[in-house]
């Protein structure tokens, strides 16, 4: 954003600050930054010489910190290293290698940046997981009660229906009329889990500086999945009713 980046060296001589350093000593114009000093420990003074824009160092959940980046060997403990995945194995074998024979007296601990990302977020991805699953056991046990609901009703309706039929109902008058209960009961459990879900879902967000807004259209896609998924259980019940001979139905009355 100004100014440049330290010159190579072993110590501290110059450092480079980001944004929200400057924010928070209430500097405004980053170029205005540069020759301003700051303390380094309790004896170092060094110039600041570049000011970078904000990058994340730490998880979503965290602010951006004030950074202050310089260079001092004997804080040095990691090397990052931009590689080619071409092959990728012989190429961390060659890593491996190069820091044995430079550092001995250091164990090499290799991994790859993309995993520290990952650990930031292992709770968020075991706690996604877990949802899904239990997601999916009650959609399958809701889908099932559903299935059996609709069965007995066609089996106790069998009679109305054929005296729907041969007084001119349609396919679809019948199908409608299995699912219209099922539709109000879909749409009074979401008037009663939506402020719940929005309540808990906007808690949890409250825990990340930075994060989504929840939308009025994340609970209309919930709706909108729910009546498709009971329309897609009841449905084969529901049009196998309607088009069965009315005669077949009404032949013992």
């Amino acid at each position: 954003m100004a100014g440049h980046g330290y010159d190579p060296s072993d110590t501290i001589r110059e450092v480079v600050v980001n944004e929200t350093f400057l924010n928070k000593l209430g500097i405004q114009n980053p170029a205005s930054a540069i020759g301003k000093t700051v303390r380094m420990g309790s004896k170092t003074w060094a110039p600041i010489v570049g000011v970078v824009k904000d990058f994340k160092t730490n998880s979503l959940r965290e602010a951006v910190k004030p950074i202050v980046i310089s260079p001092n060997k004997k804080f040095e403990s990691e090397a990052c290293v931009k590689i080619q995945t071409a092959d990728l194995t012989k190429t961390v074998a060659s890593i491996q290698k190069l820091w044995e024979n430079t550092y001995p007296e250091y164990a090499y601990t290799g991994y790859f940046f993309d995993e520290s990302i990952a650990a930031f977020y292992k709770q968020e991805n075991q706690l996604a997981l877990l949802f899904k699953i239990f997601a999916a056991i009650g959609i399958f046990i809701s889908c099932l009660g559903l299935y059996g609901l609709i069965s007995f009703m066609v089996v106790q309706r069998t009679k109305e229906v054929g005296v729907r039929k041969v007084l001119g109902a349609s396919v679809a008058n019948i199908v409608y009329l299995f699912s219209k209960e099922f539709m109000l009961l879909i749409t009074i459990s979401f008037v009663l889990a939506t402020p719940i879900a929005w309540y808990m879902m906007n808690g949890w967000l409250q825990n990340f500086a930075y994060r989504v807004n929840l939308t009025v259209w994340v609970f209309v896609l919930a709706v909108i999945s729910s009546i498709v998924i009971a329309w897609l259980t009841v449905g084969y019940k529901a049009i196998k009713a309607a088009v069965a001979n009315p005669v077949k139905s009404l032949r013992s009355e």
